[in-house]
């Protein structure tokens, strides 16, 4: 008895190996690490990240371990294979994945390779959702990593589920329900910061932060809150003052952030200066707003 064609796995052009679909369907989340995904995926079939690229025909290089300190580089071919197999077309996954530029010995590779990389903590994933997760199939309690959005402030607000992280060193998100400036602020930024005023007024507000100056009080009382709120969050390496400083200062980023993008393309005189950190104190509800000549938000005033 004959096999028929249409029976067997299809070969494409230029594959030593076809890739058989898998039985089950798990999607990643927006911006989810490629890392992370395949561990995720790689879970639900019981089998470690390295057994799963073993048994797609990928050779893998690099000392894995794990989300958010390593990520992986899929050549073409390797995404390919994750993409027959996970029955999710390559846009999608692509889209899906914000797959950073490979090394050129990766993107430029015709072979099924991938390459495990060390990631810096200043751009690591962040843990996402415990319940966004658990709502995608198969339904596991297994964590995600997720980059934050490139144009807002960095941490991960879930506004459903009020959950929300800052730091890979937190190992799950927080509960923000205590919290409701933060998910006002992030539901209320219609039009996301550029991003240089995005830049200068994260560094203005991590200045203020780390020296106690103009709202030290307010994020004082929102961090007692928040530490409140979560009694059983494991402690890391470093203390919730420092793994918390985004969330903390997240509202009152994204209005100095605002405000900036409004400023003209000139140096201010100093009675705009005083003009505009009037309108500024009353936008952070603030009753009175005077920086030291030092500070870099007059530093930003005065510059072009």
């Amino acid at each position: 008895m004959t096999t028929s064609t249409a029976s067997r796995p299809a070969m494409r052009a230029g594959s030593m190996w076809p890739t058989p679909p898998g039985a089950l369907h798990v999607r990643p989340l927006p911006r989810e690490a490629t890392a992370s995904y395949l561990t995720r995926l790689a879970g639900a079939y019981h089998l470690s990240a390295a057994q799963l690229l073993d048994g797609l025909h990928i050779t893998a290089t690099g000392t894995p371990t794990g989300p958010p300190a390593t990520e992986i580089h899929l050549s073409n071919e390797a995404a390919r294979r994750l993409s027959d197999f996970t029955r999710i077309p390559p846009a999608h996954l692509a889209r899906a994945l914000p797959r950073q530029p490979p090394p050129a010995a990766i993107g430029m590779a015709h072979a099924a390779i991938a390459r495990w990389q060390p990631v810096q903590p200043t751009v690591q994933p962040l843990p996402a959702c415990t319940a966004c997760t658990a709502h995608r199939r198969p339904h596991k309690a297994v964590p995600a990593w997720i980059h934050p959005a490139p144009d807002l402030p960095r941490a991960l607000i879930c506004t459903r589920h009020q959950q929300a992280s800052s730091d890979p060193r937190q190992r799950t998100p927080l509960d923000i329900r205590s919290l409701p400036e933060l998910t006002r602020a992030r539901l209320t930024t219609r039009r996301p910061p550029t991003a240089a005023s995005l830049s200068w007024a994260s560094t203005i507000t991590t200045r203020w932060y780390d020296h106690h100056q103009h709202l030290q009080q307010r994020w004082h009382t929102r961090l007692r809150r928040l530490r409140t709120a979560n009694p059983r969050h494991p402690q890391g390496p470093a203390s919730p003052t420092l793994t918390c400083r985004n969330l903390i200062t997240y509202p009152e980023t994204l209005t100095l952030a605002a405000a900036l993008d409004r400023l003209p393309p000139y140096p201010l005189t100093r009675t705009q200066q005083t003009t505009f950190l009037r309108h500024l104190a009353g936008r952070l509800h603030l009753p009175r707003l005077a920086p030291a000549d030092h500070d870099l938000l007059r530093q930003r005033l005065a510059t072009r």
